[in-house]
């Protein structure tokens, strides 16, 4: 190498030392970026809680170069590929209709033991009548959600305790020929009185008392394995009100039952359908207010959107239905009017549970917030790890 060569080289690399390194620029982590604004609205979804502030000073902005601010978009809960977290219930009107039949069977059939117990024949003919059409129209939505007739009989192939779906298939086994032979026993006396039609008509009586009785004992689990069963899922709003599902149901069961009361029944012989309707409506009005404000975010699929306008229908309809068959106890058509008001009720209430939960699986945030405020406790109860 000659000399100035050697000279020219060393002047090069002392310039290259005083300038400095020569580095990739680099960009605060999760920030926006002028070539890319899509990328950087998806990976700021991506980022850990807290990344996105601390690039931008924690104010949610990033200041450009000559003093123009940016502001970082706000995270949405959205999924990897637009996907929600959970998958929605597949579950449609017929499950929600099966719902509020299974309830009303229930309801009837326990008005009935009242009528049969407490010599009200009107009421327990109206209560044995209705709690048949509904256990049959319950048992028809159930094949028709299953798709086909045999599914129903493949599930009576096993009994596991520990799934609400195969306890409340044989819930409904057992209640259903109680139910169809004490409403049967009403046809007795439209028998001939001899012949073998007439030790029919003698027979058929106490057998549909012991049939009704055994249809009352099985309506407490009819009308409430249902909330078990919605409870037992992963979707959000339902699993977290695994306490008060089956009392909300409970009491829509017997408020139902109490509008065929008051309905088909003469007014001298409702007594027990008021009752009811005061009892029912105690229980569902209760639990509904502590669905809706008990649990913080998942309670809010209860008060908005079409769930809410439903519950919302359903508590008012309650209360009119209670009052008018408290006030109206003279009066038949006041009667007849409350009665069809605690149907509707218990329709509404029904449908409102049931579109609460699918509107919750649907949107991510009833998933990925509760989780976190979960983690939180937990870290907080667990106290700070030494360094």
């Amino acid at each position: 190498m000659t000399g100035s060569a050697a000279s020219a080289t060393a002047s090069t690399v002392v310039g290259a030392a005083a300038s400095g390194p020569r580095t990739a620029p680099t960009r605060a982590a999760c920030g926006p970026t002028r070539r890319s604004p899509t990328r950087a609205r998806r990976v700021s979804h991506r980022c850990p809680a807290g990344t996105r502030d601390r690039a931008s000073g924690g104010s949610g902005r990033r200041r450009r170069r000559g003093g123009e601010e940016l502001r970082v978009p706000e995270a949405e809960f959205v999924s990897y590929y637009g996907r929600p977290i959970l998958k929605a219930p597949v579950w449609k009107w017929d499950i929600a209709a099966y719902l509020f039949t299974g309830g009303l069977a229930a309801g009837s059939s326990l008005l009935a033991a009242g009528g049969q117990l407490t010599g009200r024949p009107a009421l327990r003919r109206s209560g044995r009548v209705a709690a048949l059409a509904a256990v049959t129209a319950s048992a028809g939505f159930l094949i028709h959600d299953l798709g086909r007739p045999d599914r129903f009989h493949h599930m009576l192939r096993v009994a596991k305790l520990t799934s609400p779906m195969s306890v409340g298939t044989w819930i409904l086994t057992a209640f259903g020929p109680a139910a169809g032979v004490a409403a049967v026993a009403e046809a007795a006396p439209l028998l001939p009185d001899r012949g073998l039609l007439g030790l029919t008509r003698r027979l058929l009586p106490p057998a549909g008392h012991v049939a009704g009785l055994a249809a009352a004992v099985t309506a407490p689990a009819l009308a409430t394995y249902t909330g078990v069963l919605l409870a037992d899922t992963a979707v959000p709003s339902w699993h977290e009100a695994y306490p008060e599902l089956p009392v909300i149901f409970a009491g829509s069961a017997l408020a139902s039952g109490a509008g065929v009361g008051l309905i088909c029944a003469p007014v001298a012989q409702a007594g027990p359908a008021r009752r009811m309707a005061m009892a029912g409506a105690a229980l569902e009005l209760t639990g509904s207010h502590r669905v809706e404000t008990r649990f913080g975010l998942l309670g809010e699929p209860y008060r908005t959107g079409r769930a809410g306008r439903l519950l919302n229908a359903g508590r008012v309809l309650t209360a009119a239905g209670v009052a008018g068959a408290l006030l109206g106890r003279r009066s038949r058509v006041v009667s007849v009017v409350s009665g069809a008001a605690l149907l509707v009720a218990s329709v509404a209430t029904r449908f409102g549970v049931f579109h609460a939960g699918v509107a919750s699986a649907r949107d991510p945030k009833y998933t990925v917030v509760p989780q976190r405020e979960r983690a939180n406790r937990r870290n907080a109860a667990a106290g700070p790890t030494p360094d």
